[in-house]
């Protein structure tokens, strides 16, 4: 008897789930953890889900992978705030029943961030206080501004929380009672902020050294981002055991196990809409899918001008997406060496050239950028040293990260991947990607010390190597930085009925934080409950017991396959970046 193929096994396992796809009540384009978080809660909410996802494992920028049977790399998980007992995200995480299938451990509190600024070290502990402390001793002629600035920051992060666990909504004249700091600065920029307290440009950059958690510059953050995401981690900084794809694979089995199905290697092509209203979704196979409920967890200007089309949406809303900014892309070299770094605490390092970081920010957008002027560095053997797949015992695992100035012609090439257009081949792509791996070593030298002897293993991912696996807008993994006025974002309910929208482009933001918390208020406004409220003074809407067993063996990145490939070859590896 011959044995059946992967591909031929694949194409029966799709025969199959598409006899089956008009029993499903809402269909979810895009297998981030905002689209996960959103299916996942409309599950147990009660509605057959199936979420489709073009790449081989789901995730988005929180998927991981692996090399040489030995080394496995976080994309897009590098720390997370507020996962203390009283948490947001083990809120989320609870409401569906996984508050004990997801753990997390807690960074180094007397400094989970280290500054590194030229003359200058600044480390990042837990506490408003505590970091206003250590921003004193390290620019006491600062001290002033500095008060004002946390005065400010700490009340708008304090604000905002409360308005997203409140039990009610909140109408507009009630934010003026619940939230007067907020109503104040919280759609101003953070250079407005920094330029009313005074500061230097060695304090501005102190302050937004960590800007590469948002991907804007203090002329586009608005002090609302910068608050919230500086807010959060001040409650803690954790990272998940297991390391980032665990958070998605755990919402696979709430998925399935509620009725619904999670497909990979399933792209959409057209989100389909008659009459003002959805009605399914196409696939690149001709597939059509009936549904009168999508949620898009693509990006948002490919959902807005190319999954749906213009022709659906007002001109105002197209307008503003066509003229949107996404925020800056990333080059990330993912580094192994053949001994341990143990000089430094459990803790990110933030890398600065110089000490005007709005000078640097100005060279990327002029583009005549030939150095690297920032560079964040995330330690993930550290973070988790129990996780044998991270790398051997006595290595370390590391990411350099970066900014580089947007558009393809940096990296020699004409059209995108998204464009169909080729380049990891490229000689001129090459040469550069090697030219930014140099500077990023340096850089990290440079912050941490010499150990470019003890590399055993690196490789680099650049801005189009983003955009491949996840088709977002510029290569950038920040979603918009400018949708309309200063703040504003797309809201998850769309013009369109019955779509809706989640992810970093959309009303929450970017980071694993943003896109949950994103995930779970747009599943709250199609349930009509308060979902994430309710979780947090304890709901659980899952049911544990139907989540399945986890053997010794337990590979998050086979579950977040979908039930329908888990047993194909390979664990998803992403091949060559």
């Amino acid at each position: 008897m011959l044995k059946e193929s992967d591909e031929a096994r694949d194409a029966r396992d799709a025969r199959d789930a598409r006899d089956a796809w008009d029993t499903y009540d809402a269909v979810v384009v895009g297998a981030g953890l905002g689209g996960l978080t959103c299916a996942a809660y409309l599950a147990v909410g009660g509605k057959r889900v199936l979420v489709l996802e073009h790449h081989d494992i789901a995730g988005g920028n929180s998927h991981v992978f692996r090399r040489k049977r030995a080394y496995e790399f976080d994309v897009g998980v590098h720390y997370l705030g507020d996962c203390g007992p009283d948490g947001v995200l083990p809120a989320i995480l609870s409401g569906l029943g996984l508050r004990e299938r997801v753990r997390f451990r807690e960074m180094d509190r007397a400094g989970f961030d280290r500054i590194v600024l030229p003359g200058l070290v600044c480390d990042m502990p837990v506490g408003w206080d505590a970091y206003l402390a250590n921003l004193t001793a390290a620019l006491p002629e600062e001290a002033a501004g500095f008060a004002e600035f946390a005065r400010v920051c700490a009340a708008v992060g304090a604000e905002m929380r409360a308005l997203l666990l409140t039990p009610d909504e909140v109408a507009v004249p009630e934010l003026l009672r619940l939230a007067p700091v907020t109503m104040e600065w919280g759609r101003r920029t953070l250079d407005e902020l920094f330029t009313a307290c005074g500061f230097s440009a060695e304090a501005r950059t102190l302050l937004a050294a960590q800007s590469l958690n948002y991907g804007m510059s203090p002329g586009q953050a608005t002090v609302a981002t910068h608050a919230t995401v500086t807010d959060h981690y001040l409650r803690g900084a954790y990272y998940p055991e297991g390391g980032g794809q665990v958070l998605a694979a755990s919402l696979v089995e709430v998925i399935e196990a509620h009725g619904g199905e999670l497909r990979t290697r399933a792209t959409v092509e057209r989100i389909t809409v008659a009459d003002g209203a959805v009605t399914g979704v196409r696939l690149r196979d001709g597939t059509e899918v009936r549904a009168d409920l999508v949620v898009s967890n693509a990006d948002y200007s490919r959902t807005v001008l190319e999954l749906v089309g213009p022709e659906h949406f007002p001109r105002k809303t197209v307008a503003k997406t066509r003229t949107a900014e996404p925020g800056w892309p990333m080059v990330v070299a993912y580094v192994v060496l053949d001994r341990p770094v143990t000089h430094l605490p459990n803790a990110n390092v933030w890398w600065h050239r110089g000490e005007d970081i709005d000078a640097a920010y100005q060279g990327l957008l002029d583009g005549t950028v030939e150095d690297v002027p920032f560079a964040f560095l995330s330690f993930a053997s550290t973070k988790d040293p129990d996780n044998p797949l991270t790398c051997p015992p006595g290595h370390t695992n590391f990411q350099i990260m970066t900014l580089v100035p947007p558009g393809p012609g940096r990296w020699g090439v004409e059209r995108t991947p998204a464009e169909g257009g080729r380049y990891r081949r490229e000689p001129a792509y090459q040469a550069e990607k090697r030219r930014i791996t140099d500077l990023l070593i340096a850089a990290a030298e440079d912050a941490i010390g010499p150990f470019r002897e003890s590399i055993v293993h690196l490789e680099t991912a650049t801005p189009l190597t983003q955009e491949r696996y996840t088709r977002s807008t510029g290569g950038t993994p920040f979603g918009l930085a400018r949708w309309g006025a200063a703040g504003s974002r797309p809201e998850h309910r769309t013009p369109v009925r019955g779509l809706y929208v989640v992810g970093q482009g959309t009303r929450f933001g970017c980071g694993v934080m943003a896109v949950m918390t994103g995930g779970v208020n747009c599943a709250a406004q199609i349930l009509d409950r308060r979902l994430l409220a309710q979780a947090h003074a304890g709901a659980v809407f899952g049911d544990p017991a139907l989540l399945p067993e986890r053997s010794a063996d337990w590979d998050p990145v086979r579950v977040s396959r979908g039930s329908a490939r888990r047993a194909a070859r390979g664990l998803a590896l992403s091949g060559r970046r």
